[in-house]
């Protein structure tokens, strides 16, 4: 019993941390002086000053949030005004969600990250209860395109959409629990199993929506996350198997409506005026755009749903070749540097923490822009910072927040880890410690 409260107890966050090197050396290791001993049985008691963020991440992702306010802008502008005469009905909600989502990313950034180890249980839980309370008709539950995806909070408040929130809750909630296991996650009943038992009550509620593009981004973050802890491989294989033949049962059970989708990529032209309206139209503007664009408001082709899930079918069609490709690239950016401050996290819960955010925040978009370019079949989520959507864009800059908060913390190869719970100890993870040398005094 003890031991559980071990494990699953949060290490106390540090409050100023101090650095101490120890290089990289031969495989046999050197005398060493008592206080280093102490620091290298006691990786947790490691102290270490926080530098400053990742400025990649930073710029890439304010960039980005400022194209998508100009896109929605120009997208929705003559839209707005047919309908009431506001030009900016659309868009100031998006600057406001942009605003509060800025304020949490900035708190986020200055706020040990460790912390969120005490809120991850309550933070899935009120995921999970946000996903059942949005399918309970009534006049808090707002339906898009016969799903049920927002909760209405009142005249003055902006309404949630619940599948943001379970991202968000499934990736702190999943690297705390994978990060207490360490090598336990090669066990198939305890490590997969339960790894299982966790996952699956996010995809069956988001499914029911039903919202099947959130739900692949939720199996996606799921697997990044799994396979960084270090499974075994046969375990990770038998894990994708199983969970691609319980998409391909639940796609079934939706109703017909992913196999149209299915068939509209496969001939996008077999129905342009019906099932396939939406993906011909986009390709369309896709086309219309050429090298530099038709220029901002001047668009040639109107998609539906052109300033939520095909926001980068206008993007290709006023700012062409070069605006899409500018988009693609500072995504791209966001990537490396996520994936680079994984590898540097200073524990494993961190560099956990931050592989899900990043597998979160690109997978998405790789879905998002795959489905404009008609690679992927119509999902219907959107494109992060940039697509119209508030709950969208607030989380998404929060866990923003969260990864620059790691970053700030991010060490080089050769530099001890931080958390008695880091991939060195363990030695399974594909994170921080797990596959570096054997450390000696330099």
């Amino acid at each position: 019993m003890s031991g559980r409260q071990n494990r699953w107890s949060m290490p106390e966050p540090p409050i100023r941390r101090e650095r101490v090197l120890v290089k990289n050396g031969p495989s046999r290791p050197s005398a060493v002086s008592a206080s280093q001993t102490s620091v290298l049985a006691n990786p947790g008691a490691l102290k270490r000053d926080a530098h400053e963020p990742d400025y990649i991440i930073l710029v890439a992702v304010v960039a980005l949030a400022a194209i998508g306010i100009l896109m929605v802008y120009s997208a929705s502008a003559i839209p707005s005004y047919a309908r009431s005469q506001n030009t900016f009905q659309l868009v100031a909600p998006q600057v406001l969600a942009g605003i509060l989502g800025l304020v949490a990313m900035v708190i986020l950034m200055r706020v040990d990250y460790r912390y969120l180890r005490v809120v991850s249980v309550p933070l899935a839980g009120l995921a999970l209860v946000l996903l059942v309370v949005v399918m309970i008709p009534g006049p808090w539950s707002i339906s898009s395109n016969g799903s049920a995806r927002y909760l209405y909070l009142g005249p003055f408040l902006p309404d949630i959409h619940p599948a943001e929130v379970a991202k968000l809750g499934l990736v702190v909630y999943l690297s705390h629990w994978l990060a207490t296991r360490g090598k336990g996650i090669g066990s198939f009943w305890n490590g997969m199993v339960p790894f299982g038992i966790i996952v699956v009550p996010f995809l069956l509620l988001v499914v029911r929506e039903p919202d099947l593009g959130t739900a692949a981004v939720l199996v996606l973050i799921a697997f990044s996350l799994y396979f960084a802890a270090g499974p075994k491989l046969w375990q990770f294989a038998l894990a994708v198997v199983v969970g691609g033949a319980g998409g391909v049962f639940l796609m079934l059970e939706v109703g017909h409506y992913p196999i149209e989708r299915i068939q509209c990529l496969l001939d996008p032209w077999s129905d342009p005026q019906n099932t396939c309206f939406q993906m011909v139209k986009g390709l369309e503007a896709l086309s219309a755009g050429g090298l530099f664009g038709s220029g901002l408001g001047n668009d040639k082709i109107l998609v539906p749903s052109n300033a939520n899930d095909f926001i980068f079918s206008v993007i290709a069609q006023e700012l062409g070749l070069v605006g899409g490709a500018v988009v693609i690239g500072l995504f791209v950016a966001f990537a490396y540097a996520g994936i680079r401050t994984a590898l540097r996290a200073p524990d494993t819960f961190g560099g956990l923490v931050a592989a899900g955010i990043t597998a979160w925040i690109c997978f998405q978009a790789l879905i998002n822009i795959g489905v404009v370019v008609a690679v992927v079949p119509v999902t219907g989520i959107t494109l992060p910072f940039v697509s119209a959507g508030g709950s969208s864009l607030t989380v998404s800059l929060a866990a923003v927040g969260i990864l620059l908060s790691i970053s700030r913390e991010t060490v080089e190869r050769g530099w001890v880890s931080a958390s008695a719970d880091s991939g060195r100890g363990y030695g399974g993870t594909y994170i921080p410690g797990s596959r570096r040398r054997p450390i000696a005094a330099g």
